[in-house]
């Protein structure tokens, strides 16, 4: 994913020395993802996902990128002062995605050329595995350098918890036989995902529910509508 330049915010708590309870969080998360899509049964992958335009096996697919990307990113080290955190890593688009990018469309052909729903699952586990593993001996501390922006480990680890979490509302969006994210991954992003907006969201929202209203996946209803008051003009929160 892009990162971010709007106004660098901290999170309390995402500050400590060595992050080590975010990388845990990481691989926690990153974990039941994994665990959730190896369970599906192959009819599953040709479901509807939570991305619009995008079947269950492209999501998939597209987790299999993003596996590639952490292997990457951890193993590139950078020189000189953090230029984002985990929070302004994201940058937030005003254009709801469609599934008609370039970028999209090609995850969509590149999923179809696995033919076989368990191809995709095994290349998913054998990446996301190694991801899982290169996360886990990284130090939180070192410097690592994507799409022209410097952060540490441990920051670039606790944004993709944010990331894992809201592909994992969208891997269960019609599956609802599937497990959800874990609570701990739930609350972190929602956390994460009020300080990109600078405001909290509504006590009374559920924090899949905060995910899911606040980054577009479902609009609101007339209730949750007069709850959000003054930050549901910010709304949407396109991440990209």
């Amino acid at each position: 994913m892009p990162a971010g330049g709007a106004a660098r915010i901290r999170l309390s708590g995402l500050a400590a020395p060595r992050y080590l309870a975010d990388v845990d969080l990481f691989s926690h998360s990153w974990a039941a993802l994994r665990t959730a899509v190896a369970g599906l049964r192959d009819p599953d992958f040709g479901r509807p996902s939570g991305c619009s335009g995008w079947l269950v096996r492209d999501l998939v697919c597209h987790l299999v990128i993003d596996a590639q990307d952490v292997l990457i990113t951890l193993v590139t080290p950078a020189e000189g002062e953090p230029t984002v955190d985990a929070v302004t890593y994201w940058s937030v688009g005003d254009q709801p995605p469609t599934g008609d990018d370039p970028l999209d469309a090609l995850i969509v052909r590149l999923a179809a050329a696995y033919e076989e729903p368990g191809l995709l699952r095994f290349h998913l586990d054998d990446v996301g595995s190694a991801a899982g593993r290169a996360a886990g001996l990284a130090d939180p501390d070192a410097r690592v350098g994507t799409q022209d922006q410097v952060l540490t480990v441990g920051d670039y680890l606790t944004a993709y918890v944010l990331e894992w979490t809201l592909h994992h509302l969208d891997l269960i969006a019609h599956l609802p036989d599937v497990a959800g994210p874990p609570a701990e991954g739930l609350a972190r992003s929602r956390a994460m995902l009020e300080a990109i907006a600078g405001a909290p969201f509504p006590a009374s929202f559920t924090d899949a529910d905060a995910l899911l209203i606040g980054t577009g996946r479902r609009a609101p209803s007339g209730t949750e509508r007069s709850e959000l008051g003054l930050l549901g003009a910010k709304l949407p929160l396109v991440l990209g």
